[in-house]
C-alpha cells in the first residue's frame, strides 16, 4: 500500500486503495505521505469522515509514524488537525454573547464546580456546564491551546451551541474584538504553517463549494474512510427550510426592521407551513405549487430583509456595526439563500418535503449528485488518493469511482478505462491478513420468508433466538429498523429469559456498547450507527445476525432521483444506486465479525434474496469471502463448538 501510494503520489494519478481491517492502512498512507512532505516541502491534506478516526490519527498513529521519519531521516515534519468553526469555542461567546443567559439559568454559578448536586434542574445544569467551559477556554488561552471541543470539560451539545460559533455569524477576525485571540484563525495559522493537515470530509467539501476558502494550499489528499465521502459530501451541500427557522430569525432580526417588513417577514414562516402541509411527502419538480410559491415569497422578502438591514452588515472588514446586527443579518441572508435554492428547482439539486417526528413539516435540498463536484474541485485540481476497507462494491471499483467523479460521465457502467474518462486512475486491493473462509461462515437460510413492510416474520424471529442461544449470546444484531431491533429483542428475552439482550435505546449507545465489550454473554441488537461504528474483537461477538438486505427506503426522494438520472444516462439505477448502497453496507456489517487473527465467527443474514435474487451475487462480492451455507445445522453446530471451546 506505501509503495502503491508513493507512486501516486509521484506520476499524479488518483488511487483508490481498499484495504481490510488488520492491514494497518493508516501506517501504509502516513509513511509515503510524511517522507514526501518532508522531502518536497509540498502539503498533504489527510480527510477523514469521523471525529474518532482523526482523535486516533492525532493521538497514536502520527506520533508513531514521526517517531520512526524522525529515526530514519533525523527530522520530523509539521503538522496539523483542522476542523470547522463550530469545534472550538468561541470567545465573542464566552466573554460577551451569553453571560447574562449563563447566570439566569444558573441563578449563580454556585453548581460550576462539577455538578454535584444531583437535584438540579435542567437550566441549571445547562448554566453550570456553560460557565465550565468558559472558564476552560480562558485557561485554554493561557496555555496557548486552541479550545478543541474534544478536549471540553463533559457538556451537553445544547452547552456547547452556547460557547461556539455558526460560520455564518462569524463577526469575521477584523470585525471582532477578540479576533486577534481567536482559536478559530489559531487553528487556521498552525494548518498554514504545517506540512501534513489532518481534517474532515465535511471540510474538505466546504473547501470545494467555497473555492479554497476553508483548507490551505495543498497538493494531495488522502481521503480515508473513503467508503462514507459521497454522503458527507452530501450532507455537506444539503439544507432544510422549516417554519420554525424562518419565524426564529424573522424574531432575531425585528429590532432593526420596520414593523411591516417584519409582520410580513414572520407571516412568511405560516406561509411555508401552510404550504408544506398542503404537499406530498414527495420531491418537487414543478414549479407553481404551493412549496415552490411560499419558497419564492420567503426568497423575496428575506432578500429586503438583508437590504434593510444595510449592506454594511454583511461586511466583516467594517468595525462600526453593532455585532448582533451583523449576526442577525447573517442569519437572514442564510435564510435567502436557501429559499432562493430551492425556488430555483435546478437540474442538479433535488428538493423534497419530509416529516419530521417531533416538529412538522419541512423543506430538503440537496445535490443530485457530488460527482461533478468533486470532479472539478477535488480530482481535478491535486492528487487524490482514497482508501478503506470497503471501496469494491461488487468486487470492483467502478460503482466508487463513478459515485465520485472519477468517470466522466457518472453513469457507472462499462470499466475504469473508459476512453473518454478523462482523468487517470487505477484500483488497487491490498487484500487483508485475515483468512475469511477459515475464519467464518456466511450462514443464508433459504427457507425464510421474504421481507415484508409490516413487521418482521415470526419465521425470521425464530431463527434469530436459535441463533443466540447456539452463540451463547456474543451476538450483535444488525437490524433495518429500530422497530425490528426491539421486536427481535423482546422475542429473544421471552424465549431465553436468563440471557441478556441489549437493544439500542435502552440506554446510551457509548454505555451499551462498553456493556457488550466486557460480557461476553450479552448481546446486541441496533440499527445503522452499529452497521460502522462499533470494533469488539474477541469471543465477545461470534455471531452477527443481519436481518435483511439494507436497501434505502424505497420512496426516498433523494434516492429515486438518482436512480432516474443513472437510468436516463444508460446505466442500471437500481443497482448503480440501491445495491450499492445495501452492498456498502453489507460490507460493512458482515466486516464487525473479524476484526483480528482469531476471532471466529458466523455471519447470519436472514434474508433469502442474498442467494435468490438477480442482485445476489453482487452484494455477496462486496462482502468478506466466508465460506458459505445454507443448513442451519451447519451454523448452530459451529456456533455450539465455539461456545463450548
Amino acid at each position: 500500500m506505501a509503495e502503491a501510494i508513493e507512486a501516486a503520489i509521484d506520476t499524479g494519478e488518483h488511487l483508490l486503495v481498499q484495504a481490510g481491517t488488520g492491514t494497518g492502512k493508516s501506517l501504509g498512507y502516513l509513511a509515503p505521505a510524511l517522507l514526501h512532505v518532508q522531502s518536497t516541502r509540498q502539503r498533504i491534506v489527510i480527510a477523514t469522515a469521523t471525529l474518532a478516526l482523526q482523535a486516533q490519527l492525532a493521538t497514536s498513529d502520527i506520533p508513531n509514524a514521526l517517531k520512526a521519519v524522525r529515526e530514519v531521516t533525523g527530522r520530523e515534519p509539521s503538522h496539523a488537525i483542522l476542523k470547522g468553526r463550530t469545534n472550538y469555542a468561541c470567545l465573542l461567546k464566552t466573554r460577551d454573547g451569553i453571560a447574562d443567559e449563563q447566570d439566569t439559568l444558573l441563578g449563580g454559578a454556585e453548581l460550576a464546580d462539577g455538578l454535584r448536586k444531583s437535584s438540579a434542574d435542567a437550566d441549571s445544569v445547562l448554566g453550570a456546564e456553560v460557565i465550565m467551559l468558559r472558564e476552560w477556554a480562558e485557561q485554554q488561552l493561557k496555555d496557548r491551546q486552541l479550545a478543541d471541543r474534544d478536549d471540553a470539560p463533559a457538556h451537553s451539545p445544547r452547552s456547547w451551541g452556547l460557547v461556539s460559533m455558526p460560520v455564518r455569524e462569524c463577526l469575521g477576525v477584523n470585525r471582532c474584538p477578540y479576533g486577534s485571540e481567536c482559536f478559530v484563525e489559531s487553528s487556521r495559522e498552525k494548518a498554514r504553517a504545517s506540512q501534513l493537515v489532518v481534517t474532515n470530509h465535511a471540510l474538505l467539501a466546504i473547501d470545494a463549494m467555497h473555492g479554497g476558502t476553508a483548507l490551505p494550499e495543498h497538493e494531495v489528499v488522502i481521503i480515508d474512510e473513503a467508503h462514507e465521502l459521497v454522503g458527507r459530501v452530501t450532507g455537506a451541500a444539503s439544507a432544510e427550510l422549516s417554519p420554525q427557522l424562518v419565524e426564529r430569525v424573522a424574531k432575531r432580526v425585528l429590532p432593526w426592521l420596520s414593523d411591516d417588513l417584519g409582520l410580513e417577514f414572520l407571516e412568511s414562516a405560516d406561509i411555508l407551513r401552510v404550504a408544506l402541509d398542503e404537499t406530498d411527502l414527495a420531491r418537487i419538480s414543478q414549479p407553481g405549487g404551493a412549496a415552490v410559491t411560499a419558497f419564492e415569497s420567503i426568497r423575496d422578502v428575506a432578500r429586503r430583509v438583508v437590504s434593510g438591514l444595510g449592506g454594511k452588515a454583511a461586511d466583516k472588514n467594517r468595525k462600526d456595526v453593532d455585532p448582533e446586527q451583523q449576526q442577525a443579518a447573517a442569519a437572514a441572508k442564510e435564510v435567502f439563500d436557501i429559499a432562493e435554492r430551492m425556488a430555483d428547482l435546478s437540474s442538479n439539486d433535488v428538493v423534497w418535503v419530509s416529516e419530521r417526528e417531533r416538529f412538522g413539516r419541512q423543506a430538503q435540498v440537496a445535490p443530485l449528485s457530488v460527482a461533478g463536484l468533486m470532479r472539478e474541485k477535488v480530482l481535478g485540481e491535486r492528487t487524490t488518493i482514497l482508501t478503506s476497507a470497503t471501496l469494491k462494491i461488487g468486487g470492483d471499483f467502478t460503482q466508487v469511482a463513478g459515485q465520485i467523479g472519477l468517470r466522466k460521465a457518472d453513469r457507472l457502467v462499462g470499466d475504469q478505462h473508459d476512453p473518454d474518462n478523462a482523468l487517470a486512475w487505477r484500483g488497487f486491493d491490498v487484500g487483508t491478513p485475515f483468512d475469511y473462509r477459515k475464519q467464518g461462515i456466511l450462514y443464508v437460510p433459504r427457507n425464510l420468508p421474504r421481507p415484508r413492510r409490516d413487521g418482521t416474520a415470526p419465521e425470521v424471529l425464530e431463527e434469530v433466538a436459535e441463533l443466540v442461544w447456539a452463540a451463547g449470546g456474543r451476538t450483535l444484531g444488525l437490524f433495518s429498523s429500530q422497530r425490528a431491533a426491539e421486536a427481535a429483542a423482546k422475542h429473544v428475552r421471552q424465549q431465553l429469559p436468563k440471557m441478556t439482550v441489549l437493544c439500542q435505546g435502552d440506554a446510551q449507545l457509548s454505555e451499551l456498547t462498553r456493556q457488550f465489550a466486557v460480557d461476553p454473554e450479552v448481546s446486541l441488537f441496533g440499527t445503522v450507527s452499529l452497521w460502522q461504528g462499533i470494533d469488539v474483537p474477541g469471543e465477545t461477538c461470534q455471531l452477527v445476525i443481519i436481518d435483511k438486505i439494507p436497501f434505502p427506503r424505497p420512496d426516498d426522494p433523494l434516492v429515486l432521483a438518482r436512480q432516474e438520472a443513472v437510468t436516463q444516462a444508460g446505466g442500471n439505477g437500481f443497482m448503480s444506486v440501491a445495491a450499492t448502497h445495501a452492498g456498502l453496507l453489507m460490507a460493512q456489517g458482515a466486516g464487525r465479525l473479524v476484526r483480528r487473527v482469531t476471532d471466529r465467527g458466523v455471519v447470519a443474514v436472514l434474508d433469502p434474496r442474498l442467494v435468490t435474487a438477480r442482485y445476489g451475487g453482487f452484494l455477496r462480492a462486496s462482502m468478506p469471502d466466508f465460506w458459505m451455507t445454507a443448513e442451519r445445522e451447519v451454523a448452530v453446530g459451529a456456533l455450539r463448538r465455539l461456545q463450548e471451546g
